[in-house]
């Protein structure tokens, strides 16, 4: 099932770095930004990432919340988070569930070899939880401003 523009985000429960656990129906009454990124500490996902911490303050006071996701670990994301400083949670969605819910979660192909990974997306949910927009090609340079831009 591909999540649609005007679909109702799918309730998740996560658990971030710290061990707290994340759950959609918490962000009620806010927007939330949620990224989907293929792995800590990668030249890309580094450039996404301080993207958006760089960009936060304008975030929040948009009215945004930012939670990332990856299938690395709560321990990879801890060290991420230190390295660089980010002020959002990281979800570790190691067993995909997550993943799969939102459809983040498939085959790909790089130099011709296939295996299985994360899709860069990013879904802007509004107040009541649905998607108002889905960002498949995402400019990690310049993240922040697909979002609010």
């Amino acid at each position: 099932m591909k999540l649609k523009v005007g679909d109702k985000a799918p309730e998740f429960s996560g658990t971030d770095q710290d061990g707290n656990n994340i759950q959609l129906t918490k962000f009620k009454g806010k927007k939330v930004i949620l990224y989907f990124y293929p792995k800590d500490n990668t030249p890309g996902c580094t450039v996404q990432a301080c993207n958006l911490r760089d960009n936060y303050a304008a975030l929040l006071e948009k009215g945004y919340v930012v939670i990332g996701i990856s299938s690395d670990s709560e321990k990879t994301h801890k060290k991420f988070i230190e390295k660089h400083e980010l002020p959002f949670p990281l979800i570790a969605d190691t067993e995909k569930e997550i993943h799969n819910q939102f459809g983040t979660w498939g085959e790909k192909s790089m130099y011709g070899r296939k295996y299985m990974g994360t899709f860069r997306t990013t879904f802007v949910i509004n107040e009541e939880g649905i998607i108002e927009e889905i960002i498949e090609k995402v400019k990690t340079k310049d993240h922040t401003n697909q979002i609010i831009g």
